[in-house]
């Protein structure tokens, strides 16, 4: 089954990558199909659900510099923001924002579903269509064939992923969802240099299990920073209050009880 349309650019991926990619080339006039596995986790934050921070907020800055949309997601999914190294030279300082993650993905796909030049269409890539040495397109999980002049990869931890809990691992991709086996393997086949990164997260924890007043309240900053060089502070859902606590000899032990 072949598509009726070629496209100029597919990204394969909707996180933060291949949403910035797709929404890069679409502002540059040419026609865009973005691939994800699932439309409903588009720009999904997948463990740390900050953004910005010591030696990542200026990367934030300079895509909102070039039109790009996290900054602009993160102003409308900040609970928390806070300016870090506030007490040393502009150098240094950092704008971190803590997210709401359902907000973050709701921000996002909005700024796609209303970008002009672009497309999005749920489905796994299996394979690549190749013309001679070129890339010419790709194909999906059912066997659709979409062909393009250029296609960009932003697969992240689906590609051949495994998630390790424990003793226990599996194939999967980001939190749980199908990895991108077939193409992985495809990769491998050609002449590409494919290796892994290995990642981690921490657990999630109930609220409803924790003892608050144990801990230190931090609050946010006042006034409130914003992320975007167009933000506003009324552009912030409303706040909330971060809790800071720290380990000690016994979760030390329990640690080192738990090591091979």
């Amino acid at each position: 089954m072949v598509s009726d349309k070629t496209y100029d650019v597919i990204v394969v991926g909707g996180g933060h990558a291949g949403t910035e990619a797709a929404l890069a080339a679409a502002r540059s006039g040419v026609s865009t199909l973005l691939i994800t596995h699932n439309i409903e986790t588009l720009g999904q934050m997948s463990c740390n659900p900050a953004i910005g921070g010591i030696g990542k907020s200026h990367l934030v800055r300079e895509i909102d510099a070039l039109g790009g949309a996290m900054a602009t997601a993160a102003d409308k999914a900040g609970i928390h923001f806070r300016v870090l190294n506030a007490s040393k030279g502009p150098a240094v300082r950092a704008t971190r924002a803590q997210a709401d993650r359902v907000l973050y993905k709701a921000a996002i796909r909005q700024i796609l579903e209303n970008q002009p030049n672009l497309q999005i269409f749920q489905q796994a890539v299996d394979d690549l269509i190749l013309e001679g040495e070129r890339v010419a397109g790709v194909v999906t999980q059912m066997g659709l064939r979409v062909k393009s002049r250029k296609v960009v990869l932003t697969t992240g931890t689906f590609l051949g992923g495994r998630i390790h809990i424990g003793m226990e691992n599996s194939s999967g991709g980001r939190a749980g969802d199908p990895p991108s086996i077939a193409l992985a393997n495809r990769l491998r086949e050609l002449p590409f240099r494919v290796e892994r990164l290995k990642t981690g997260t921490p657990p999630r924890i109930d609220a409803r299990t924790v003892d608050f007043s144990a801990m230190t309240i931090q609050h946010g900053d006042k006034p409130t920073p914003v992320m975007s060089f167009l933000g506003k502070p009324e552009d912030h859902p409303r706040q909330t209050a971060c809790y800071i606590t720290s380990t000690n000899e016994t979760c030390h032990e329990i640690i080192r009880g738990g090591l091979d």
